[in-house]
């Protein structure tokens, strides 16, 4: 059985026993959360699909760590114009472990 849900603005197909990396979501390490933005659940070749949302579906997670990902480096430069902008940037994430799926 596996889910489409909506978190960080982002959408992610999970299944039972994955690990997943979203945007960083304020909860404590080992703290289980449900999430309830669930937009489409399947199983085999039937889809459940909502419209947003799959009413009373929900996908429990549980969350391993925090961290930050690798660095993005974003270099500006005008050419003959003398000017060069360095500058970097590590997203924050949440990895989740993926429990129970319900719908």
């Amino acid at each position: 059985m596996y889910a489409v849900i909506k978190t960080g603005g982002k959408q992610y197909r999970v299944a039972t026993g994955e690990k997943i990396k979203v945007e960083q979501i304020a909860a404590d390490v080992g703290q289980e959360i449900v999430i309830d933005q669930v937009l489409a659940v399947g199983s085999g070749a039937e889809l459940k699909v909502g419209t947003p949302l799959v009413s009373g579906a929900s996908v429990s997670v549980t969350v391993v760590t925090h961290g930050k990902h690798d660095k993005v480096s974003i270099f500006k430069m005008r050419r003959r114009k003398h000017y060069q902008k360095r500058q970097g940037h590590r997203q924050q994430f949440t990895e989740l472990l993926i429990g129970a799926i319900t719908a």
